[in-house]
């Protein structure tokens, strides 16, 4: 029985209509960097201290700097063996009551009693306007800072799940049509609306339409082209990704506000909408739906465009992938090895992404120049692409994976021990760490996809990486929360959990060359599917010409 994939290398595997789709679809990746990671300069926390109102005004009458008002205003605190002013904490002080003239800059206010900030907060002017500011989220409001990218990652986790149904039941291109919609109107509103709980329910939205409209498209991209070439694109196109990490910084130097920022984050989103023009429904979709005349006009298309000739008939194809059995959740767990897999792929997707936001996000109360720390830190993940298309063929899958974990496990703990003095070297490190992240969450997505049989594998998938959400809600709490008991205290929990994470992979099996498995028993027993496939190929050698006659001649 012919094959989609037969009628698509029919079609051009990989020709000029592909390329033209995946050129237009990879401009997604940028601005979902920006929507993603943007938290690192839209909730940037300038150094800030308390504010007195009394000793504003005597600054101004007395022309005092930021610096000489605020040594009268707060105490000194040693926090994490550095003395640096407190940040939620003010001496009680009625300067009404005292005789403090403008040359009294060096009162001796130990022993005075503290008081929480009471009248809000100042902040060292950075240049730049973010909502923390805005809304005074510090002290014991820095949990809400938290929550603007926890709400990001419960919409990712809604969202997978509900575009993931509308991508199968009215097609990628019109869920993509109704993501990028939801997303402009969302992501605008989300600029202007004065509240803050209004801000975090129109982030989750956002993160609802945007993973689904990412991962909508992702699937469209595998769908139209040849399967020696999926890895590559899939790879290439989260690659993207990565570019625009680097143009976020540029866009944050540019645009200070936070507000115009996420105006300019949105922006690109309102051309994706004109791409329900541009880009063709999923042809292997429309067959799954007994569509075959439409899918054979896409088809046609693309191979006019190719410079080729079909000489398929579409209606005699039937989908290799469309699933015969039905899927259980079950199936994830009901046998020893299947559960084995799904364990250890849940948790690879959790610290993927625990690990890889948390160290992005760090980058922003890590102390220095934020724009540049962020660019350098960016500029590592481009490696992580080549060395997986490199390594992948050639090693295998598993070797790089553990490695890529256990790299960026033992560079987060040696990074959290490295002094600030040896600036150079800990960043270094840390960018090693970086690239070790990246590569192990880009490798999960498709090592994922090799373990699990055909008729459950895009349900496992699902599943698998509901976890990568989970761990996004988790990521900024253990960041920031941790990081006022200790900066580096987050680094050495994310390199427990990933060099966990690299052991663990080395418990799954090596999937290179390796033939996708069908059924539960080709997971559960590969040395049988492996003894029948060599069986068949023994009986096809038999059975050639070449050995017909050489026995006729005998």
């Amino acid at each position: 029985m012919t094959t989609f994939d037969d009628l698509l290398e029919e079609a051009g595997a990989f020709g000029r209509s592909q390329k033209r789709i995946f050129a237009l679809l990879c401009l997604l990746s940028l601005p979902f960097a920006g929507v993603y990671v943007g938290i690192v300069f839209q909730g940037f926390t300038p150094d800030h201290w308390c504010r007195d109102p009394l000793m504003v005004e005597r600054r101004q009458a007395c022309g005092w700097s930021l610096e000489n008002s605020r040594r009268l205003t707060v105490p000194v605190v040693n926090t994490s063996g550095v003395p640096q002013h407190s940040s939620c904490e003010r001496y009680d002080v009625d300067w009404n009551a005292t005789a403090l003239s403008c040359d009294a800059q060096h009162l001796d206010l130990r022993g005075v009693p503290l008081t929480a900030c009471k009248d809000g907060w100042e902040y060292q002017d950075e240049g730049r306007k973010s909502f923390v500011t805005e809304f005074n989220l510090v002290c014991s409001n820095g949990w809400l800072v938290d929550m603007y990218q926890s709400t990001l990652n419960v919409g990712f986790l809604v969202g997978s799940f509900a575009f993931g149904y509308f991508a199968d039941r009215f097609g990628r291109k019109m869920s993509f049509l109704i993501s990028n919609i939801i997303t402009v109107v969302a992501g605008i509103i989300l600029a202007v609306v004065p509240g803050y709980i209004s801000i975090l329910v129109l982030r989750a939205i956002v993160g609802f339409s945007v993973k689904g409209g990412w991962m909508g498209i992702y699937v469209l991209l595998t769908e139209i082209v040849g399967v020696k070439y999926r890895r590559t694109v899939g790879i290439l196109f989260q690659m993207f990704f990565s570019v625009g990490v680097l143009i976020l910084p540029l866009l944050a130097y540019l645009i200070t506000d936070w507000r115009w920022c996420q105006i300019a984050i949105t922006a690109p989103y309102i051309l994706f909408i004109s791409y329900y023009w541009f880009i063709p429904e999923s042809p292997r979709w429309l067959i799954s739906q007994n569509s075959s005349a439409k899918a054979l006009e896409i088809i046609e298309a693309m191979a006019k465009e190719n410079n080729r000739k079909l000489s398929t008939n579409v209606e005699t194809i039937k989908d290799e992938e469309v699933e015969v059995i039905s899927a259980s959740l079950l199936d994830l767990v009901r046998t020893p090895k299947m559960r084995k897999h799904t364990l250890i792929l849940m948790y690879n997707w959790f610290t993927s992404a625990v690990v890889y936001q948390g160290l992005i996000m760090r980058v922003g109360i890590a102390g220095g120049n934020v724009y540049i720390d962020f660019l350098i830190s960016g500029l590592v993940e481009f490696p992580a692409a080549f060395l997986i298309l490199f390594t992948i063929e050639r090693i295998g899958r598993r070797l790089p994976f553990a490695s890529a974990n256990i790299v960026a496990g033992v560079s987060c703990i040696i990074t959290a021990f490295i002094p600030d003095s040896m600036f150079w070297l800990k960043t270094a490190v840390a960018c090693i760490g970086r690239l070790g992240i990246t590569m192990a969450f880009e490798m999960v997505v498709f090592v994922n996809t090799e373990l699990y049989p055909t008729f459950v594998r895009n349900l496992g998938v699902s599943v698998c990486s509901t976890l990568c959400d989970v761990g996004g809600i988790v990521s900024p709490f253990l960041l920031y929360r941790l990081a006022t008991i200790w900066l580096e205290l987050p680094l050495i929990v994310f390199g427990v959990v990933a060099l966990i994470a690299g052991g663990l992979v080395m418990l799954l099996p090596e999937t290179r060359g390796a033939p996708l498995p069908d059924t539960i028993e080709d997971i559960e027993f590969p040395d049988r599917k492996k003894n029948q496939e060599d069986n068949q190929q023994v009986k096809k050698l038999i059975k050639s010409p070449l050995i017909e006659d050489k026995e006729t001649t005998v």
